[in-house]
């Protein structure tokens, strides 16, 4: 395959793995003009679309389709929340029950990166990253990945073009020559605000983790089943660093802009990219610890480097809406 020329794939399944397609646009017409292409690409080649975009953008596409046909199937996302680590364990779990179906799959998967912050830019920028990594060796399948030029600030849209090997401009499905398959260049964790206290833990410290957390969360109205979700998270975070990062640890903790944020900090290594976006096997006993934690905290981050050791910061939200 040319990757600098023009290219056209009429079944997902003439090639294995990921074909991870860029769209920008700018404003609605574009969108559902993009959109619809793609979307009746699909549907002459009898493939199915998963189709998971914004919801004005679904209300919009699903207004502007002729007629409804069973072989486009909107997904809601709305139920995994803000953390972009959720999103691949969803797509895998999708793609593997129509390929279990026998069906090619094409995909259009929006995020939406209006209103973010800038530590979720960071996590979607990875996600982009990682789905080039996630679906290697993944039944073959198509996925179009819409991005509003008005809502994402230019340096992020370059980020993000870095990130997706192919490109789909002007009506046409091409290779992208912005691509770069260098590992993911990850921006400087914000600093934490003002003084803090720190906490250092090892063994047998686990219930003392949670109290520490617990403690400082109660003048933030962290409270009830949100509160026991984050002692469940930070347990399995402490534990992670007593098991894999040399036996010990350090907490801190603090609250900032709505966000109530534990960090962990320990001398381990983490070297899969993929640790805690995998759909755990039922009958595996290990790794569910960062898989659990994403499920559990509305943002999740994680650096991790030989020499620097490991720091992972959980994010809860303190206003549930």
């Amino acid at each position: 395959m040319d990757v600098a020329g023009t290219h056209t794939l009429t079944r997902a399944a003439k090639a294995s793995g990921l074909r991870h397609e860029l769209y920008p646009y700018s404003g609605e017409a574009q969108f559902l003009s993009g959109a619809l292409s793609f979307i009746e690409e699909a549907l002459a080649a009898d493939e199915v679309v998963l189709v998971s975009v914004p919801e004005r953008r679904e209300r919009a596409l699903r207004a502007a389709l002729p007629a409804p046909d069973p072989r486009v199937v909107f997904m809601d996302t709305s139920g995994l929340g803000r953390n972009p680590a959720r999103l691949i364990p969803a797509w895998q779990r999708w793609t593997a029950e129509w390929a279990g179906k026998g069906r090619p799959v094409r995909g259009i998967g929006e995020a939406g990166w209006d209103g973010r912050s800038a530590a979720e830019i960071t996590e979607l920028r990875y996600h982009e990253w990682l789905l080039n990594v996630a679906f290697t060796a993944s039944p073959a399948w198509w996925l179009l990945c819409p991005c509003d030029t008005a809502a994402i600030g230019a340096g992020t849209l370059r980020e993000i073009a870095r990130c997706h090997p192919f490109m789909f401009q002007e009506g046409v499905h091409r290779g992208h020559a912005a691509y770069t398959a260098e590992p993911f260049a990850w921006d400087e964790l914000e600093p934490a605000p003002g003084p803090l206290e720190e906490f250092s833990y090892g063994r047998g410290d686990l219930a003392a983790v949670r109290d520490v957390v617990a403690a400082r969360a109660a003048p933030h109205g962290l409270r009830g089943e949100r509160l026991r979700e984050t002692l469940v998270a930070v347990t399995e975070a402490a534990t992670n660093s007593v098991v894999h990062g040399g036996g010990h640890g350090t907490l801190r903790v603090w609250a900032w802009r709505g966000t109530f944020v534990c960090e962990f900090r320990d001398e381990g290594v983490m070297t899969d990219p993929m640790a805690g976006r995998r759909l755990p096997e039922a009958r595996s006993l290990g790794g569910r610890g960062l898989w659990l934690i994403h499920q559990l905290c509305d943002l999740v981050q994680i650096r991790s480097a030989p020499g620097a050791g490991t720091v992972v910061r959980l994010h809860i939200d303190l206003d549930p809406s």
